[in-house]
């Protein structure tokens, strides 16, 4: 196998330990003895400026006396001191390091400075690095645990963290289930190696099958597009700092820029990244993506010893995509003459509590060619039901009820790699992760910085800019007087809308600056009137001809801070920001993805033949929703696009608003 760059950090063959001690109350004795308890296989040399013995082995004074070719150098002490202990490491050809030492950019402006000297000392001598503020890593494979808890059983699963402690809590549960891990790394600050570096690492890695990443945002969005579009392995992320407070929190922590929530969101369904909630959902997808065989299709059969359980996994199995068809008649024959009549034959296949595991064996292995997935429910103390699963077969085992028989059962299918799950709600969620999504192509955008001045256009100068792009938007015209607008009126014909034209009001609405449905020559002159008496600084004001339309929505596009443009899609009006049914994607993007965004609000059947109101023109929003991405990736002054509302008719739209904001 060619070397990475990170087998230094991963798989290295000589370790100093930089703040080693003999305090066993201390870090730094703590991590020193977990590489060698973990059993790793090569030289380790403790500095410690005592020199005194740990651990049986007499530590180095100093960092100069290592001895030349040391990969990985993990490094214990004081903020203060590492900037020289980098330089140090590297004049002694010290290939990466580990800082697991906080008090960097997480504390401050001082620490900040800190981690920059750090950071110029590493790339000096191309030195990566780990951390700083960070719990370590540990590479099972290899037996490497410099980290804490000492855990040395070998899974699938790479997990990945900026949190220390919530990564140390799934290498718990993986090890309490007997599951393992194939990694574990806390990221810390990130100063070098991040998300990205790492996912890339492990994509390669042999010994991962599923990459899990907590993450609190993503250091470096163009490299992150770019590892993600080049990535086949199964990713699953769980993002805290989704609210706004959340997000302050996530800065807070790690310094990290936390994003908007939606284009987060946006990204994972571009690139088909496995969404978790919360920290139970990101084991447990991973655990099913990891060790639960992909299925064929969506048809599952659902084998039980309990009704109730039976009943919630057909509820779960359903809302999550999956069929719980009917037993084939041929195969319902064949089940009612091996089975007792009192037995349930249905899917679910209710064996009640009569069941045993040879009854699981001789009906799952009938039963599961005719089906994409089989669920097994043991809903009781069903003694050797390990016998049962085969891992070769795609099989999600659902164990509850079951006592201390479940847990030892439970504890040989871990050791088998064949995955189970405490309750039918949290396994066939997990699982439906299996079901077929869609990676996307995508051009990896160039993210430029927005200037921090921004300038409105007037509602009049926003539909002029997108018609000369050949968008179709209302007829519209700007009137300074009475007389303009009464010629407008007359030429256009009635009824027509009276908006006021300003620059400096970004929700005309909300100044009572609009006024629809004026059908009369009257009506336009007591709303010319009205508007003009607000007494706002306008550039005149806007008339239009009055458009009607059952299904209004809104087109636009924002410039994100680390991903840049996003397109958004949704239902329209003045009710946008409170019902907030819309969709996002990162632009560049295709047809094809503008009709998934479409089609993925919840009041989306609008726009189908809905009560009779005729099939809306999808093609025609989609081409616009396109359009709108393309003007924002071509002109970098663009901050901010609306179009709202958007009316859609059975053959193409009207726009009928638009604000475009500049940088």
């Amino acid at each position: 196998m060619s070397r990475h760059e990170l087998d230094c950090i991963f798989r290295p063959d000589r370790i100093a330990v930089v703040g080693a001690s003999s305090n066993p109350e201390k870090f730094g004795y703590k991590i020193f003895k977990n590489i060698l308890d973990a059993g790793f296989q090569g030289e380790v040399f403790p500095v410690n400026p005592k020199g005194e013995e740990i651990l049986g082995k007499r530590s180095l004074r100093s960092v100069d006396e290592l001895p030349e070719g040391v990969d990985l150098a993990v490094i214990i002490i004081p903020a203060k001191a590492v900037p020289d202990a980098i330089m140090r490491c590297g004049k002694r050809g010290v290939k990466a390091s580990i800082i697991i030492t906080g008090g960097f950019s997480e504390a401050g402006r001082e620490g900040e400075v800190l981690q920059q000297d750090v950071l110029r000392n590493a790339r000096d001598f191309g030195m990566r690095l780990i951390g700083p503020n960070c719990q370590g890593v540990n590479y099972p494979y290899h037996h490497l645990c410099a980290s804490w808890p000492l855990i040395t059983l070998r899974g699938d699963i790479a997990i990945i963290s900026q949190s220390g402690t919530v990564g140390a809590a799934l290498i718990d549960w993986a090890s309490q289930e007997k599951l393992g891990f194939s990694a574990f790394v806390s990221m810390g600050n990130r100063a070098d190696v991040d998300e990205s570096d790492l996912i890339e690492y492990f994509s390669q890695d042999t010994n991962t099958k599923v990459i899990a990443l907590y993450i609190e945002g993503i250091k470096d969005a163009e490299k992150f597009l770019r590892v993600m579009k080049n990535c086949r392995k199964p990713i699953v992320i769980l993002k805290s700092g989704r609210t706004e407070r959340g997000i302050i929190a996530a800065e807070s922590h790690t310094k990290s820029l936390a994003g908007r929530d939606e284009v987060y969101d946006a990204l994972f369904k571009q690139f088909s990244i496995h969404r978790a909630l919360d920290l139970e959902e990101l084991y447990d997808i991973s655990k099913a993506l990891a060790y639960v065989k992909k299925p064929e299709g969506r048809r599952m059969l659902i084998v039980t010893s309990s009704g109730g359980s039976g009943i919630i996994a057909t509820d779960t199995a359903e809302e999550c995509g999956f069929d719980v068809a009917p037993l084939p008649e041929e195969l319902e024959k064949k089940l009612r003459e091996m089975l007792p009549p009192h037995f349930i034959i249905s899917n679910p296949l209710d064996l009640t509590g009569d069941a045993d595991a040879q009854t699981y064996k001789r009906v799952i292995q009938e039963a599961a060619p005719y089906y994409d997935i089989v669920t097994i429910i043991f809903g009781d103390p069903i003694e050797n039901a390990s016998s049962v699963v085969n891992r070769d077969r795609c099989e999600l085992v659902i164990f509850l009820g079951g006592a201390d028989v479940e847990r030892r059962e439970k504890e040989i299918m871990h050791m088998n790699k064949v995955a189970v799950f405490p309750t039918p709600e949290r396994g066939i969620k997990a699982a439906s992760h299996h079901l077929p999504t869609r990676k996307k192509t995508i051009t990896i955008p160039k993210v430029t910085p927005t200037a921090k001045g921004k300038k409105l256009l007037s509602p009049y100068e926003a539909l002029q800019f997108l018609s000369s792009r050949g968008i179709i938007t209302a007829n519209s015209f700007k009137v300074s007087t009475l007389e303009d607008a009464l010629s407008f009126a007359s030429n256009v014909g009635y009824p027509v809308v009276l908006k006021i034209n300003s620059k400096s009001v970004s929700h005309k609405s909300d100044v009572g600056g609009v006024i629809l449905d004026i059908r009369d020559d009257i009506a336009l002159r007591s709303g010319f009137s009205k508007l003009i008496s607000l007494g706002l600084e306008t550039d005149g004001l806007l008339i239009s001809e009055m458009v009607k339309s059952d299904v209004e929505v809104i087109v636009g596009a924002f410039r994100d801070q680390q991903f840049g443009p996003v397109a958004m899609f949704g239902l329209g009006g003045i009710m946008v920001e409170v019902i907030r049914d819309v969709s996002f994607r990162i632009a560049p993007l295709s047809e094809r993805d503008a009709l998934e965004m479409i089609d993925e609000i919840k009041g989306s059947k609008v726009l189908h033949d809905f009560r009779g109101k005729g099939m809306r023109d999808k093609g025609a929003l989609a081409n616009l929703i396109v359009e709108i991405s393309k003007i924002m990736m071509e002109d970098q002054s663009i901050d901010e696009i609306d179009l709202n509302p958007v009316a859609s008719f059975e053959k193409g739209y009207k726009v009928l608003d638009a604000r475009i904001v500049m940088s």
